[in-house]
């Protein structure tokens, strides 16, 4: 037994002086540090983090940039959806303005005003806490349960900041583009007594009437990848996967849009459920759409709304904002900018557009001339010369200061003739012109291969500025060209379509397009020999010709009437040019094809349900087609 003991105590005193040796850690080999400190003392700014606590506890992520030795600054906020970090990380360089040399900053006004910039991610996105809903509903409506909205929350955020960034002069401004538009628009919504100034950019209004989801009816196909990367994850992490290069070919292969998105896992989704479940322009659309709603809220802070004339994503939105808003405004607080640019590209170089050049950099002059002043004067009391509507007038190129838009605006006619002319003057032969529009073989909205989003090379930017002769030779696509003009031809408005037309089948879409046809050869610029260059055009879904919000077939073989506004423009028509017209029935894959059979809903159409169609255009006569175009005043010839 005592041998037993020693012999124990022996193995235990082995193992405790092996100990240390089995304990010790083993070496670092790492040469990052634990915790990385930046470089701060390089940068000409102050970045900071906070976590902005709502009203109901949510804390949102917010990112505030400072200017060394900032005092009495006032700040510039933007709220949004795709990551406050990336938008205030960008480059190597120490300077605040490379910093947020990005979507939404027009950093050469923000550095050149010595503004405190400010941007935070809205509820559910990215750094922020809460739930996402895609353009939150507000509350008091039916969509929202909540007590919370972006009003409310920017009312919060800002509260906060003028209480707790003493560098500030205690007064806000906002601004931004697309979503960060819609919630720029949002804010003056009972607006926070420090907001003095909003600038809404490009901002989405209505969904279903013009712009991202559906165009008149018709859903843009395009934007469900928007839809699953935006709704799927806080992060974006999560990519719609897309198995062709051709979208051609990849919407094609599905038949309808909703066999598509269920293959692509869209039906977890909540927003998509919801456009699935509100194909016309119900209460779900009426009571979220931004015009509606701030026609009925007083307009308490200057704003500035920024409208791209080629916008291909929001197109509608800021027109729409303008009407609603504008004749209550007696305070003359309301401005407005049209630029010739496509979505978002004024705080970018914006000398051209697709091939189509403006003769200077129309974004930094805006921002120079319009955006900088417009901001300094109301948040730093200095003056400002800047008109009630800035509008570029494309074709004379020149910028313009109006008093109103449109302003002095008269009403001419320009008819479909029979042998597909077109002229001011009514023509005597009355005619049906007809071609087959068939769902097998869609009219493309651009050239095949119609690359991805996200693809190199993808032309979406600046689609609407297009060349159209590749379809004008289709025959399904009705092409009306004028004579070659001899005088300009000034538009600066709404054109108006009155079309008559006639379907075998008992639905049908109506696509309609204004072109300016340039010469035959032009001089210095040889790729626009003979370009057909769109100034405006639109969709209209048929079976929503009597009400928007409730769809109904249409009568076979019997020529119905159809109105419909295109998107404003503001053009002139040189001499040496001529317009033109077009007419189809189709624009995929931008849009999904109606299958020309009356179903109740064609996000759920059956491969029977897709028809080919004979379509009528009725021309001539009192019942003929023609499209009501604002006529001004042309500019002086030199």
């Amino acid at each position: 037994m005592h041998e037993m003991m020693k012999a124990i105590a022996t193995a235990a005193l082995l193992l405790a002086t092996a100990m240390p040796a089995l304990a010790a850690p083993a070496p670092v080999y790492d040469e990052r540090p634990a915790k990385l400190a930046d470089a701060t003392g390089v940068r000409d700014y102050e970045r900071r983090a906070v976590e902005i606590p709502m009203r109901d506890g949510v804390k949102l992520h917010t990112v505030i940039l400072i200017p060394k030795g900032a005092k009495g600054a006032a700040m510039l906020l933007t709220r949004t959806p795709y990551s406050a970090d990336e938008l205030t990380g960008h480059g190597s360089s120490a300077h605040m303005g490379i910093a947020i040399d990005g979507y939404d900053s027009a950093p050469d006004v923000v550095a050149a005003g010595g503004y405190i910039r400010v941007i935070q991610d809205v509820r559910g996105k990215y750094g922020s806490k809460g739930g996402y809903v895609m353009n939150r509903p507000f509350v008091g409506t039916s969509l929202n349960p909540t007590k919370v909205d972006h009003s409310t929350d920017t009312w919060d955020t800002i509260d906060w900041l003028v209480k707790n960034v003493p560098e500030s002069n205690g007064r806000v401004g906002i601004l931004g583009i697309s979503y960060d538009g819609f919630t720029s628009l949002a804010a003056l919504v009972n607006p926070h007594p420090a907001l003095k100034v909003a600038v809404p950019m490009n901002p989405m209004v209505d969904g279903w009437r013009g712009d991202d989801w559906f165009h008149n009816g018709a859903f843009r196909e395009y934007n469900l990848t928007y839809i699953w990367e935006q709704v799927a994850t806080h992060d974006n992490a999560s990519h719609y996967e897309l198995p062709e290069a051709d979208a051609y070919t990849h919407y094609m292969r599905y038949g309808s849009v909703g066999a598509l998105a269920s293959a692509h896992g869209l039906d977890q989704i909540g927003f998509w459920q919801k456009i699935k479940a509100h194909p016309a322009y119900d209460s779900f659309w009426q009571e979220q759409a931004m015009d509606r709603i701030l026609a009925k809220a007083p307009l308490k802070v200057p704003t500035m709304l920024v409208h791209s004339l080629w916008d291909q994503e929001d197109i509608y939105g800021v027109p729409a904002v303008w009407k609603a808003m504008k004749p209550a405004d007696k305070d003359g607080m309301l401005f407005l900018t049209m630029g010739p640019w496509f979505h978002g590209q004024e705080i970018e170089r914006a000398d051209s557009l697709g091939p189509v050049h403006w003769d200077s950099d129309t974004g930094k002059w805006w921002r120079r001339n319009v955006l900088a002043p417009f901001l300094a004067h109301y948040l730093y009391d200095k003056p400002m010369d800047v008109a009630t509507v800035t509008a570029f007038q494309s074709g004379e190129n020149r910028w313009q200061k109006l008093s109103g838009w449109p302003e002095k605006a008269s009403s001419a006619k320009l008819y479909l003739h029979a042998d597909q002319s077109l002229g001011f003057a009514p023509s005597d032969k009355e005619a049906a012109l007809d071609y087959v529009s068939d769902p097998a073989n869609p009219v493309s909205f651009m050239p095949r291969p119609n690359k991805q989003v996200g693809y190199e090379g993808n032309p979406w930017p600046t689609w609407l500025t297009s060349d159209q002769r590749p379809v004008s030779g289709r025959p399904d696509v009705l092409a009306f060209t004028g004579p070659v003009l001899d005088k300009p031809v000034a538009v600066g408005g709404d054109p108006v379509v009155h079309l008559t037309a006639s379907t075998s089948g008992t639905d049908s879409d109506w696509v309609v397009k204004l072109i300016d046809v340039y010469p035959d050869e032009v001089p210095m610029d040889q790729a626009m020999g003979g370009y057909e260059l769109p100034v405006t055009m639109d969709i209209f879904r048929g079976r929503y010709r009597e009400s928007l919000s409730q769809p109904k077939a249409l009568t076979p073989n019997v020529p119905l009437k159809y109105t419909f506004a295109l998107p404003p423009v503001n053009h002139v028509f040189l001499p040496g040019h001529r317009i033109m017209v077009q007419v189809q029935s189709s624009w995929f894959p931008l849009y999904d094809r109606n299958p020309q059979t009356f179903v109740p809903s064609i996000f759920e159409a059956k491969p029977a349900d897709y028809v080919k169609a004979n379509q009528k255009v009725s021309v001539g006569g009192t019942e003929g087609s023609y499209i009501d175009l604002p006529l001004v005043s042309a500019p002086p010839a030199e």
